[in-house]
């Protein structure tokens, strides 16, 4: 991949992007607008190279890798002949405004200009900036340099060259996009992880079952499938005659269901106590970031079983 991409903004997801960019082979510019946080990350992306390294993730060694990271004192330093841009500041418009006007000030004209935003819509984030043809959002799960669908969602002026450039790159660095045709609050992604969270809240609620209960339902059941095989494809593959064949036999067990009938659960009301207890029975607070770092050991086995397919297809 040669490529030159240009990270503004170093938090958990900007080093992510940054090794997943610099793995396939892009040299990559890195800028923050706080001081010192360039320099701060810079050791976190070696212990995540490290990491992959010895996940066996890896085609060349860290070092060669790392080569390619380059942190720059200057917004337009890091811009400098950047193919791609992906920003990664924190999700408040305002700030969003500020730095998407100072990279449409910097970057080369025909260059993409990606937001990670999670939940800020491209209609509100790109209004009154000039270029906004070339404006999209390109929303990861966290973190990116494992976990391989994107999301592109285009704005209202987003043209059609620019969204098909930001996928080829995605594609090139060994993602599977997920393209919008238009908007939606909370994209697809946050949209179906919203509705299984409302039930999962529900259930907790109504004292059908414990929050640890429903983690074993998705986690030891539901997400294995889903690992290898979407909601859709799961039903397609479950009645003889497929989905038309599944909804036939299997539908009206879900209109009975009447789920999402009795409206949200209330996620700031007790059964916020309930869930919050039981977590913290199971994990104090402190210990959050080794569980993190062995949630991306499991993260890595699951890449490295992808990337096998991806190389025998």
């Amino acid at each position: 991949m040669s490529r030159r991409v240009a990270i503004i903004g170093m938090g958990l997801v900007g080093r992510s992007w940054a090794v997943d960019f610099a793995r396939a082979g892009a040299r990559v510019a890195l800028w923050d607008a706080m001081d010192g946080v360039v320099e701060t990350s810079l050791s976190q992306t070696r212990q995540l190279v490290s990491d992959m390294d010895g996940a066996g993730l890896l085609s060349e060694t860290p070092e060669a890798i790392l080569s390619r990271i380059n942190p720059c004192s200057s917004l337009s330093e890091a811009l400098s002949g950047a193919d791609y841009i992906q920003e990664n500041t924190p999700e408040r418009i305002e700030v969003k405004h500020d730095v998407l006007t100072a990279i449409e000030a910097n970057a080369q004209p025909d260059a993409v200009i990606a937001s990670s935003t999670s939940g800020l819509l491209p209609s509100a984030m790109f209004e009154n900036i000039a270029s906004a043809r070339r404006c999209l959002v390109a929303h990861p799960l966290n973190p990116p340099h494992l976990i391989p669908a994107v999301e592109l969602v285009p704005g209202p002026a987003t043209d059609a060259a620019s969204l098909h450039t930001a996928r080829m790159i995605l594609e090139e660095t060994g993602h599977v996009v997920v393209t919008l045709q238009r908007e939606i609050a909370g994209f697809v992604m946050n949209r179906l992880q919203g509705a299984v969270l409302d039930e999962a809240f529900r259930l907790v609620e109504q004292g059908i079952v414990g929050p640890e209960d429903v983690d074993i339902a998705l986690r030891d059941g539901l997400a294995m499938r889903w690992s290898v095989v979407g909601p859709f494809e799961t039903i397609d593959l479950n009645a003889p005659g497929g989905v038309f064949d599944y909804i036939d036999r299997y539908g009206p067990m879900y209109d009975d269901l009447s789920i999402g009938s009795e409206g949200r659960a209330d996620w700031k009301g007790p059964v916020r106590d309930v869930v919050t207890a039981d977590r913290r029975a199971r994990l104090a607070v402190d210990q959050i970031p080794a569980r993190t770092k062995w949630r991306d050991a499991r993260l890595a086995e699951i890449a490295r079983n992808h990337l096998d397919k991806r190389e025998k297809s």
